[in-house]
């Protein structure tokens, strides 16, 4: 095994993730980086992955450290002042309270390599919905793991308009997606996979959860990258049709 693949070494990368320009890996979640759209194109985490220490510690408060990703080349990463004044949120890909078991692993949260610009609207609204969905799954008795991949969204034939213009530190823009995309990968107590990605306009959201549901196959082309390449479709627990063009229900919430 050579310790320069992360994908032989991060537990959260094991079903794969999309290509990207430079990995970061983290404690305790891994970010997929984008030159050139200065954000992430993907993050993958599993969710509060050492479970089963939560009943001895005490769960870590918001660490709220907001800070720029120093292991990105400067010309290439957003600062805080991109975002001051902008009218978005840092909106966070791998979120907060995802991560709260340990001060490090949450302050990792809160570096800008997580955020992507996001109407507010959606990230204290809809977005929140879906990541309290989403630890209410992975509560569940019967759910051993859960794998979520988040990736901010361009669509190619819509115009893109960017913060930043006034950040004289780091003089960048930084492109504000057109929405966000998470593909959520569960292994039940049986061994089986289920699978659920969702796709969400960067807007603040009109329906209940489960109509953002998308096929996961339609999903990666809008991305440009397979989710989860090292599973075969074949394995997903779904129904007659297999992973490509099935949507599985929303789980109850």
């Amino acid at each position: 095994m050579s310790y320069d693949d992360p994908f032989q070494m991060q537990r959260e990368l094991r079903y794969g993730a999309p290509v990207c320009d430079q990995i970061l890996i983290g404690r305790q979640f891994t970010i997929g980086y984008s030159w050139y759209f200065r954000q992430a194109k993907w993050t993958l985490e599993i969710i509060n992955r050492e479970r089963e220490l939560i009943n001895e510690v005490t769960l870590q408060d918001r660490m709220d450290n907001f800070r720029a990703d120093v292991r990105i080349p400067k010309r290439f990463r957003a600062g805080l002042k991109a975002y001051r004044g902008s009218g978005f949120d840092r909106g966070h890909l791998v979120a907060s309270a995802n991560q709260d078991l340990i001060r490090t692993q949450n302050s990792e949260t809160f570096l800008l390599s997580n955020m992507s610009p996001q109407v507010p609207g959606l990230n204290r609204q809809g977005w929140r919905d879906l990541e309290c969905a989403i630890r209410d799954l992975d509560a569940r008795p019967d759910i051993l793991e859960t794998y979520v991949l988040t990736c901010p969204v361009f669509y190619f034939n819509r115009s893109v308009e960017t913060i930043g213009q006034d950040d004289k530190e780091y003089g960048i823009d930084v492109p504000i997606p057109h929405a966000f995309m998470k593909s959520v990968l569960a292994e039940n107590d049986k061994g089986k996979l289920h699978l659920w990605t969702f796709e969400m306009p960067n807007e603040k959201l009109e329906h209940d959860l489960g109509h953002y549901l998308v096929k996961t196959y339609d999903a990666e082309q809008i991305v440009g990258g397979r989710f989860w390449d090292r599973v075969a479709g074949g394995d997903m627990h779904r129904a007659k049709g297999g992973v490509d063009d099935w949507i599985e229900p929303m789980w109850d919430t």
